[in-house]
């Protein structure tokens, strides 16, 4: 049955080592960053807005946070530096006509592709799934991916 005193355990059955540590997958975690609000964790849909760190948000929940002042409740946060509706941005997105995500009925027995994106870059065409770098402009909230922004080379929105 064993430990009845006819076996003899061993230092590595005794003593346990270090746990491993979980490695978080980076495309899972660029795709919660595109597809997701940093402060809600629902779905960005339209107004999206970013901060000047470049995380982007559903307006409802920034303008929800910002209204909330009650002393119970701590900031958060992925919102704490967001101290009024000037500290964001709302973003001119441009949508993708290859992306059909909420346009069909989700029933669980179709595979959902990732690394398709809802929103793309006007100039050059790329996707805004996380492979890419993309920046907006602060001034009017167009977004461009950042090889758009070198190839153009030019100080105003081409809008």
């Amino acid at each position: 049955m064993g430990c009845d005193g006819g076996t003899i355990p061993k230092r590595h059955e005794l003593v346990k080592g270090p746990r491993k540590v979980e490695k978080v997958d980076k495309n899972a975690e660029l795709v919660a960053r595109w597809f997701y609000c940093a402060l809600s964790q629902e779905k960005l849909r339209q107004p999206i807005v970013a901060c000047e760190l470049g995380r982007l948000y559903n307006k409802d929940a920034i303008i929800e946070y910002l209204l909330d002042k009650s002393a119970d409740k701590t900031p958060m946060e992925g919102a704490s530096h967001i101290k009024s509706i000037k500290n964001v941005t709302e973003l001119n997105l441009v949508d993708n006509p290859a992306w059909s995500g909420d346009k069909e009925s989700i029933k669980g027995d179709k595979y959902d592709d990732i690394q398709s994106a809802r929103f793309i870059c006007p100039v050059v065409g790329l996707e805004m799934n996380g492979r890419h770098k993309f920046c907006f402009l602060r001034n009017c909230g167009c977004v461009f991916s950042e090889r758009a922004l070198k190839e153009i080379k030019s100080e105003v929105c081409h809008k």
